[in-house]
């Protein structure tokens, strides 16, 4: 049922059809018109980063600003700065090889052309609604694409912001935003995009991608997973619970990447808990008026994130609330929960389940280093994976016998800020990848050019009927 503030599915595919009709209207996008719109872009984030920032403070009931201008507005700018940069390269028709033999020989030549697709969708989701909004426009707009933007319901003010800044800056036939609800949502996916980009849980994922089906869309899927952990004997472990205390805390573990459970060897369990309530109380030493601690984004995933504590407490599990300023968290405005370890939690408790999106961590022991990859190789592919230690060997057995959209080694997250690795899932975690020039490649066509040689080569070599001796002395040649 569509609700007022609902963008009609008629409405949609009406702006979509006339920007793909400007789009082979336009034909070549020359690389100034490109680099035209990622500064338009970057000019919009810059000139209104405040306002940005204030609506998504506005949107979790507190947001770190300080985050949000890291996270949202300069990870924003730096991938569209980045394609400009090496836009006139990515845009190089690319040379390839000559076969068979005598064709490399004569004259025939063979390039790739990456054209622009077309028109773009994109499903942006509520987490890091900018910089997820922003950001797919460095490879849409570098390879010379016009893009429709469905931002998320559930920050709403942040998405109005959006729509009227866009509006502001670019031609509806360049960038349109469709604002709305699970039925705009759902309308949307169903569009025949040229490409359409999704970011978010891997449940809606799959909805996605059968509505795109229907018109045989083809799909990014940038979904999650619950990321692992592994916690190496030789590491360092106070450097490493704070480099996971960081990546875990950060948007209050709202983020498709935040480590969402540790595997510890036995006999470091205690020194990493201890160690884990240090780098808290040291990053944050209070909590509920702190600037820099957010507020999980609203009451349906607090009472979510609460009721997976609550359950490994009835359960009997070991539960740490780390609350460093002892502070009375059911006195607050706003839904902020305190960092929280649930030591040695049972397989089948929700929180080993589901993807735990906030401040809630288990923590599991382990006695040898394959009971933690036997572990995480008997669950869905993760899209990220963490190892901490010095260990070489260790190391690479952990990336040689698990699979995981990306890895950072002695960090948490990390990988996804190198603008020059593509970014993606595997499986349950995603579909294709994007960044720098892979994402300039996941959003342009790879056309094939082949020129022919000025010699009749096919008669030359008694390729064309009536075949004969020369036939089959080409032949011979090819299967050499």
């Amino acid at each position: 049922m569509q609700t007022p503030d609902d963008t009609p599915r008629t409405t949609m595919l009406d702006s979509l059809q006339r920007m793909q009709a400007a789009q082979v209207r336009q034909g070549e996008v020359p690389a100034a018109v490109r680099r035209d719109r990622l500064e338009r872009a970057i000019d919009l984030l810059l000139t209104h980063r405040q306002r940005l920032v204030d609506a998504m403070c506005a949107d979790f009931g507190h947001r770190s600003k300080t985050q949000s201008l890291f996270t949202d507005i300069a990870a924003s700018v730096a991938p569209l700065r980045h394609a400009q940069k090496h836009l006139a390269t990515w845009m190089r028709p690319e040379k390839r090889r000559v076969g068979p033999f005598p064709l490399n020989l004569l004259g025939a030549r063979a390039r790739v052309d990456y054209l622009p697709l077309g028109v773009v969708g994109v499903i942006s989701p509520w987490n890091f609604p900018v910089n997820l909004t922003f950001s797919p426009l460095a490879g849409i707009f570098a390879a010379g694409n016009r893009v429709m933007i469905k931002p998320s319901e559930y920050t709403p003010v942040t998405s109005e912001v959006m729509a009227e800044l866009f509006a502001g800056s670019f031609d509806p036939l360049e960038v349109t935003v469709c604002t709305g609800g699970p039925q705009t949502g759902a309308d949307f996916a169903s569009l025949p995009f040229d490409h359409l980009l999704f970011t978010g849980a891997t449940s809606v994922g799959r909805h996605v991608m059968r509505a795109a089906a229907e018109h045989l869309v083809p799909v990014t899927l940038e979904l999650g997973g619950k990321s692992p952990v592994i916690v190496g004997r030789s590491a360092d472990i106070d450097r490493t619970t704070d480099a996971i205390v960081a990546g875990k805390l950060m948007n209050a573990g709202q983020i498709c990447l935040a480590p969402d459970y540790v595997f510890v060897p036995d006999e470091r369990v205690e020194e990493f808990v201890e160690s884990t309530k240090r780098s808290v109380a040291k990053m944050f030493p209070t909590l509920l008026d702190n600037d820099d601690y957010t507020s999980v984004v609203n009451e349906r995933h607090y009472a979510r994130l609460t009721g997976y504590v609550e359950e490994a407490k009835s359960r009997g599990m070991r539960v740490e609330e780390i609350n460093p300023a002892n502070e009375d968290f059911r006195q607050q405005p706003h839904h902020k929960i305190p960092p929280t370890l649930i030591v040695d939690p049972a397989d089948d408790l929700a929180v080993m389940q589901d993807e735990i999106f906030g401040p809630v961590m288990p923590v599991k022991r382990y006695g040898q280093l394959q009971e933690g990859i036997d572990f995480i190789n008997g669950r869905p592919r993760p899209l990220g994976l963490y190892y901490f230690g010095s260990d070489a060997a260790e190391e690479k057995a952990v990336l040689a016998h698990t699979t995981s959209g990306g890895v950072t080694v002695n960090d948490v997250v990390m990988h996804v800020a190198q603008e020059d690795l593509p970014f993606g899932g595997v499986g349950p975690s995603g579909m294709g990848a994007y960044h720098g020039i892979d994402g300039f490649r996941r959003f342009s066509h790879a056309r094939s050019v082949f020129t022919q040689s000025r010699v009749n080569v096919a008669e030359m070599a008694g390729l064309r009927p009536p075949y004969g001796a020369k036939t089959l002395r080409s032949i011979d040649m090819q299967m050499k």
